[in-house]
Parts: structure tokens; sequence; C-alpha cells
């Protein structure tokens, strides 16, 4: 079965069930006739509602970012939060104590921007606290970021 007719009994399936569920199919169930694309269909519904997929072995994938699991190079398993030990470096990049790796580094990147060494050069003394400022986002960050791949250990 070629590309087109995949398409056109995809098509089909939704022109004739327009009333019965969403995208004009009903749940669980997807008349393609094409055992391939049923079978991919049935893994999309169950990682929806179940929001993890399966590999063939069984095992869950996708689950590498995700609090509690491994980091993505395979480190150690992290609690579900961070050490209250890391407020100062969430507060640093001015984020709540806690929040996603994406909102993180779109902080840290900010942050660099503005208070880059080399936008304060004409000035000595913007030069030098913009220098320590850097350097502060940038341990804050390189701490948060060893504790989200299991790397970090706690000062004492």
């Amino acid at each position: 079965m070629g590309i087109w007719d995949r398409l056109g009994g995809v098509i089909k399936s939704y022109l004739d069930d327009r009333d019965s569920g969403i995208f004009g199919h009903k749940k669980g169930r997807f008349p393609s006739g094409d055992p391939d694309l049923d079978a991919a269909f049935e893994e999309l519904n169950d990682f929806l509602e179940h929001g993890r997929a399966e590999d063939a072995s069984g095992g869950s994938r996708g689950d590498a970012g995700q609090a509690g699991g491994t980091g993505p190079r395979g480190g150690g398993r992290r609690p579900s939060a961070p050490p209250a030990e890391l407020r100062p470096d969430f507060a640093e990049l001015g984020i709540p104590f806690g929040a996603s790796a994406g909102e993180c580094k779109a902080a840290y990147k900010k942050l660099l921007k503005i208070h880059h060494p080399d936008r304060h050069a004409g000035h000595e003394g913007n030069f030098k606290k913009a220098t320590e400022k850097t350097v502060r986002i940038n341990a804050a960050f390189d701490r948060i970021e060893r504790w989200r791949e299991g790397r970090y250990t706690p000062q004492t």
C-alpha cells in the first residue's frame, strides 16, 4: 500500500465518522486497513492517555528528563526536588525555587546578555561589577545543572 493510499484511507475515515470523536475517529479505533499505521495510532493513544511511551520490551522510554529519573548522561538518581541549599542559586537567576530546566536556561542566557563584561568594557567600575555578577550567575547555573545531571555534591 503506497503513501497516497494510506493518506486516502485516513481522510476517508475522518470524513465517514465526523461526529464520532476527536478528529473524526472513535477513541481507540483507527480504520486505515494498514496494520503498521493502526499500531502507531494505538501507541499514540496509549502515550496520550498515560503520558509515556512503551518500547518493545515493555519498559518505558523518554523518562530521562523527568524528575526522579536518571539524568541525560546516565548519572545516578536524583531527588524529585532540589536541595534547599540551591535556593540562593535559583534566586541568583531570578527564578522560583525548583523551576524547570528550560526556565533556568532562559534566565541564565538573559542575565548573561545583560551582565556580560564585554557590554561594560567602557567603564572600569561597571566592568568589574559585571564580571563579578557573571561569575555568580555562571556558578549558580553550574550548580543547578550538576544537580539535574546527578553530579551535585552538597557543600559542607
